[in-house]
């Protein structure tokens, strides 16, 4: 196949040679499937060298810091559990600026560095307290139920260290962790299917718990408050309502409205805004509240579908600006092998989110 030199706004790669000769990862461990066309994306990958997924992006000490997962080749056989997403360490990417230079930090956290887990280190997040970084993150204990665990390090990029055991209390996926202006932490989790969510009701575990019927209410995401060491719930954890215009709590059929996974909290003009994905219908949504415990009241898309199955992001302001964080599936063509991207979100006059194409 002939070279051809592609120009990405915050890296330049060898697409040809990375899909081609096999001498990166992405190329490694991809195969030589052939990648089908698809309508030019707004954006392009932060890095190619890796694949990277599920971005939780943060300011501190006025760089951009960015969380995602770091997906690998496995071999394991896709499911609708997501057994072949059997990611196993974090790279922590950092950059001054949107558009500028992106730094792979390496490895930040590692598998086999946490003493209570088992297998699939799904996405994190972080936060900043008590003069320390922490990392939250979801991974199967040795029982392969999920549940999500805390890192520490005196430095953003890290590495971190794992405490012995997992959030008393915790489960499923997809930690966010929220700041509100008055110095409270908030985590938002949760995820159906793979994420085991539907086998959690009144916080209690049923490993036989199915997903609801088409019928039934949809599952909600959960919230609990970080204890002022961030290392612990400091109440129980709660559910979080989701509802339409008129109150009602979605079903399991609003496939295109309801919760699956990846929630996110940011606040804009003393809003609290809700948003995650709806994963079979692969919409990012939002929903809007006057307390981080809502409820919230959805309000419409913020992102379309992306090329691949799933649909994770993450939303920060950055010198007055705001940014989407999200990812795609452009340099693999393959489901759980993604790379991270970035573009700008506009919040309009009246507070609704205009809603962002992935490509043009």
């Amino acid at each position: 196949m002939k070279k051809r030199l592609i120009r990405l706004s915050f890296t330049v790669v060898f697409a040809a040679l990375l899909l081609s000769c096999g001498k990166k990862e992405s190329a490694e461990q991809s195969g030589q499937d052939s990648v089908a066309a698809v309508p030019a994306p707004i954006s392009q990958p932060l890095v190619s060298h890796i694949y990277t997924a599920d971005p939780s992006a943060h300011v501190f000490n006025d760089r951009i810091y960015i969380y995602p997962s770091h997906d690998i080749e496995a071999g394991t056989p896709e499911n609708d559990n997501g057994d072949h997403f059997d990611m196993r360490d974090y790279h922590i990417l950092s950059m001054d600026s949107v558009g500028g230079a992106v730094t792979d930090h390496g490895v930040a956290l590692d598998v086999k560095d946490i003493p209570w887990a088992g297998r699939q280190l799904w996405a994190p997040d972080a936060a900043y307290a008590n003069n320390t970084y922490y990392l939250y993150f979801p991974v199967k204990d040795k029982e392969d139920i999920f549940r999500i665990g805390v890192a520490t390090s005196k430095n953003p990029e890290g590495p971190f260290t794992a405490m012995p055991n997992p959030i008393a209390n915790s489960y499923s996926i997809d930690p966010c962790v929220f700041q509100d202006t008055d110095g409270s932490f908030y985590m938002y989790f949760g995820g159906i299917w793979g994420g085991q969510l539907q086998r959690w009701n009144n916080n209690q575990y049923d490993a036989n718990g199915k997903l609801r019927s088409a019928e039934e209410t949809a599952v909600l995401p959960r919230i609990a408050k970080l204890s002022p060491d961030m290392k612990s719930f400091a109440e129980t954890v709660k559910e979080v309502k989701l509802v339409d215009a008129q109150g009602n709590l979605f079903t399991e059929s609003q496939n295109d409205k309801r919760f699956f996974e990846a929630a996110w909290m940011h606040k804009y003009n003393n809003k609290y805004y809700l948003s995650y994905s709806t994963g079979d219908t692969h919409l990012i949504c939002y929903a809007t509240g006057d307390s981080p415990y809502g409820p919230f009241t959805y309000q419409g898309i913020v992102l379309n579908p992306v090329e691949g199955w799933t649909n994770h992001h993450s939303i920060v302001e950055v010198k007055g600006k705001w940014y989407l964080f999200y990812h795609d599936v452009q340099l693999s063509g393959k489901t759980h092998l993604r790379n991270v991207k970035v573009t700008e979100l506009q919040h309009q006059a009246d507070g609704t989110i205009q809603a962002i194409t992935p490509y043009n």
